[in-house]
């Protein structure tokens, strides 16, 4: 266990990092933030940043002078660099989970191999493969990059339809390895938020239903009318990945609910997960303090909901409504301090409150 006063490096200024570093500060916790980006949101509530590259050696040299232990708040954190931090301070969580989360194929294998289903893919390294591919699904499914995809970048989607050219879409993600997943007749999205200590112990949180707009999560409902033969397996699959990857810290796993009651996983991200934001609002504690309790070796908190609420993220111009959301009764309102809003561009978000529990 780290002593309150010690201080937390974190990788990666974003959002995240903001909330991460604002419930460390809750915990006593200071906090270091290593980001290329100057006037981020998270170095604006840190009490130090580091500007430099993620990968930079006399940066991450420094990161782990200063720190006690080390986290990240995105998955697409180099790989040498987390390995290289974990010589000598404790990264979590592990670099292991980053090197799969990072490559859907190792990704899809890695769930498969903890008895998690998910939906058929195939590999594409080539226009071949992937018209091959699309003659097992019948025309139909999801082109994605390998890696460094998110918010619904890097992906083709393919409808059956007359005219659509494998040719095409390959050259639109760039004709880099890629992977197909079949197409999935899914009723609802959802997703749970799990967090696992150093001592092996996972609590979870209640099931989200998020509503994706242009593949960016638009809002997470909670709660979700599931049946609890259905929050049982999504629980399950948390604590199987979890355990897998002898995991510290809180991870998103988002699935994809069939007709017939099925569920499969569509992907995992190692890091508290934007599904979660509805926690700081409607939890005693929200998924940030969470993570901050595991990677500190603290006692995990309580997962209980207060409160029915939905989460809205602020998207683009949507950051302009913030003086009407603050008039809402039991609206919860967090700006990110991003200067310039752009479409597509996490702003901040609301989580209105809808009834206490």
């Amino acid at each position: 266990m780290i002593s309150p006063g010690s201080t937390i490096g974190i990788i990666g200024g974003g959002q995240l990092g903001r909330m991460l570093a604002m419930a460390a500060a809750r915990l006593g916790y200071r906090t270091v933030i290593l980001e290329p980006q100057g006037d981020c949101p998270a170095g604006q509530v840190a009490n130090q940043h580091i500007l430099a590259a993620y990968d930079e050696p006399n940066a991450l040299e420094q990161l782990a002078e200063v720190s006690d232990v080390i986290t990240y708040e995105f998955e697409n954190v180099p790989v040498d660099a987390a390995e290289t931090l974990n010589e000598t301070k404790s990264v979590f969580p592990p670099p292991e989970a980053l090197k799969v989360s990072q490559d859907r194929v190792a990704e899809k294998r890695f769930l498969a191999k903890v008895g998690i289903p998910t939906a058929q893919w195939r590999i594409v390294e080539s226009e071949g493969d992937l018209e091959a591919a699309l003659l097992a699904f019948d025309g139909k499914g999801i082109l994605k990059t390998r890696r460094f995809g998110y918010d619904g970048k890097g992906q083709v989607k393919f409808t059956g339809a007359n005219g659509e050219s494998a040719k095409a879409g390959y050259a639109a993600i760039g004709a880099v390895p890629a992977i197909l997943e079949a197409m999935v007749d899914f009723t609802r999205e959802i997703s749970v938020i799990a967090a696992r200590d150093q001592e092996g112990n996972i609590k979870v949180y209640d099931i989200a239903e998020n509503v994706h707009k242009d593949g960016i999560l638009a809002t997470s409902t909670v709660p979700v009318s599931v049946s609890s033969t259905m929050a049982g397996l999504a629980a399950d699959a948390a604590r199987k990945l979890l355990e897998g990857l002898n995991y510290v810290g809180v991870v998103g796993v988002e699935f994809f609910v069939l007709a017939n009651g099925t569920l499969l996983a569509n992907e995992f991200a190692p890091r508290v997960h934007n599904s979660g934001h509805w926690t700081e609002a409607a939890c005693a504690v929200s998924q940030f303090e969470q993570h901050i309790r595991a990677i500190a070796g603290l006692p995990l908190g309580d997962t209980r909901r207060h409160s029915d609420c939905v989460m809205e993220n602020l998207i683009g111009d949507d950051i302009d409504k913030v003086p009407e959301l603050l008039k809402e009764p039991g609206a919860v309102v967090h700006v990110y301090g991003k200067a310039e809003a752009r479409p597509g561009r996490k702003m901040g978000h609301v989580t209105r409150i809808s009834k206490r529990l």
